[in-house]
């Protein structure tokens, strides 16, 4: 009988083992959250990037196909009157940055186009503006 009992009380952990790991845990957590929270802002910049080539890349299959640069982006997707328009040349529609801000596209005067998004302080016109050149 005091095998039986004797395995019983050893069978268990004792509340400080548990308080060390739970504060251990809490740690890694921690840790955790600060490198991937450093990376979140990192990772929307690239991924406006790359929005920001998907649309060149648009412009310039639009320019193709009618001769001229859109007035504006919103000619990528619905048919503003360009002869020889084979779009939409964006798929699901214009979407913003991960922001939420819409993107800006302008042609410029010596030819050629620029589109730019507001970046994360969401203010056109910024030093934090991310754009196609």
């Amino acid at each position: 009988m005091c095998k039986t009992e004797d395995r019983y009380r050893r069978g268990g952990f004792t509340l400080i083992e548990v308080l060390l790991v739970v504060a251990i845990l809490g740690i890694l957590a921690a840790v955790v959250v600060v490198n991937v929270g450093g990376r979140r802002e990192q990772a929307m910049v690239e991924a406006t990037r790359t929005s920001i080539s998907a649309l060149s890349g648009a412009v310039d299959l639009y320019e193709v196909d009618t001769g001229r640069y859109p007035t504006g982006l919103e000619s990528l997707v619905q048919d503003d009157g360009a002869p020889n328009w084979s779009g939409p040349y964006i798929k699901g529609g214009l979407q913003g940055d991960p922001w939420g801000t819409a993107f800006a596209y302008k042609k410029r005067a010596e030819g050629g186009y620029e589109i730019r998004s507001a970046g994360p302080d969401m203010a056109m016109g910024t030093e934090d503006d991310i754009t196609s050149f």
